[in-house]
């Protein structure tokens, strides 16, 4: 499973509020359709989007994220953003229409997926358009990606990013060319591994090592994690360059404490933000 890294950066755990129909949900990201069928949800929480905001808040937790799944959403993730001004980042949705008010409202970024990958292509006009409008400090890109069905892969093991609820292939692969082009109008990239995201079976770890290779900017994994120990093996397969967001295994969506047992490594930081490469 490729190299084990050691280096003097750490894996950092990065929060995330989800939310579905206006509710705090930790779901299954493949059941997700454009029909009426609704996804499987591993659990809905009692508390609000704001409570979970403040929460990280006071933990200061930073570099999180509050995703918008579908419609009914706009006033939970609003509710978010003005409990912990500057502490969340906001996707869901995003266009030049609203970006800049998002920032107002207190994102610390914006993350977008299909409004710059469109028809199964990159749309370089809208990502430039965006950078813009609130500039690429401000700009996070969601290359949630998964390899094509096993039926019609060949030899192609690539990943490529889904768009679309993460139903539609673009054919913009997840390689390190594709990585060193958009690092020039983002200042993150966001990477969910669609197809273990929710299910808590395990990560992505040939996508996270070459992620920790390849991405010349912040990075954030998402997907299969089962514990909060997982940060360790994020570290060791990525070198520290790749950090970690654990949904539906974290045990706060379930209302027992944050605090993992046993303590995590020295190596690892559930806080103190990373110095930019």
């Amino acid at each position: 499973m490729g190299q084990l890294f050691a280096s003097p950066q750490r894996t950092r755990f990065r929060p995330c509020i989800d939310l579905h129909g206006g509710k705090v949900k930790q779901i299954v990201g493949a059941t997700l359709t454009d029909g009426d069928e609704a996804p499987v949800t591993n659990f809905e929480a009692s508390k609000s989007s704001a409570d979970f905001a403040a929460m990280y808040r006071d933990d200061t937790l930073t570099g999180g994220h509050v995703i918008k799944l579908g419609p009914g959403n706009e006033e939970a993730a609003l509710a978010a953003l003005r409990a912990y001004p500057g502490g969340l980042q906001l996707g869901g949705g995003v266009t030049p229409e609203n970006a800049a008010a998002y920032i107002e409202a207190g994102a610390s970024h914006v993350i977008v997926t299909s409004y710059v990958f469109r028809n199964g292509s990159i749309d370089w006009e809208r990502l430039r358009a965006l950078v813009g409008i609130v500039g690429k400090e401000k700009l996070v890109l969601d290359l949630s990606c998964r390899q094509l069905p096993a039926d019609s892969r060949g030899d192609d093991d690539a990943y490529y990013v889904v768009t679309d609820r993460w139903q539609k292939y673009t054919d913009f692969a997840v390689n390190k060319e594709n990585l060193k082009i958009l690092a020039e109008y983002c200042d993150e990239f966001l990477v969910h591994g669609v197809e273990v995201e929710g299910l808590k079976g395990g990560m992505l770890e040939d996508l996270i090592v070459s992620l920790g290779e390849w991405s010349p900017i912040p990075v954030t994994y998402a997907g299969g994690a089962r514990s909060i120990e997982d940060l360790e093996r994020v570290h060791a397969l990525s070198g520290g360059r790749v950090d970690l967001t654990i949904g539906s295994a974290l045990d706060i969506f379930v209302s027992r404490s944050l605090s993992p047992s046993p303590s995590p490594s020295p190596s690892i930081s559930l806080s103190a933000p990373k110095p930019k490469p």
